[in-house]
């Protein structure tokens, strides 16, 4: 867990707040009964959001527990985990 990885947490963090900004964003616009294609075009945003920090979260995942995996022989977990994510992602 070098500084790069702290630096890396704190971009993630960051872009989970304005993710959580949104989503009271929708909260409101559901309590004041907004327009329905309103509200439908902020949840596709927070998805969308969520989407982005799932490749961030995975880019810094591939970049050090994985590089580290490969390295130190454990090549065949690295994988698993890999394809794990990618079937996730897939849904």
């Amino acid at each position: 867990m070098g500084h790069a990885h702290g630096a890396a947490t704190g971009k993630i963090v960051r872009r989970l707040k304005i993710i959580e900004g949104q989503i009271r964003g929708l909260q409101d616009m559901i309590a004041k009964d907004t327009y329905c294609v309103d509200v439908i075009t902020q949840t596709s945003a927070v998805k969308q959001g969520l989407s982005n920090v799932e490749n961030m979260i995975l880019e810094n995942h591939l970049s050090t527990c994985v590089v580290k995996q490969i390295q130190s022989g454990d090549a065949k977990k690295a994988i698993g985990e890999v394809l794990t994510v990618y079937k996730l992602k897939r849904k």
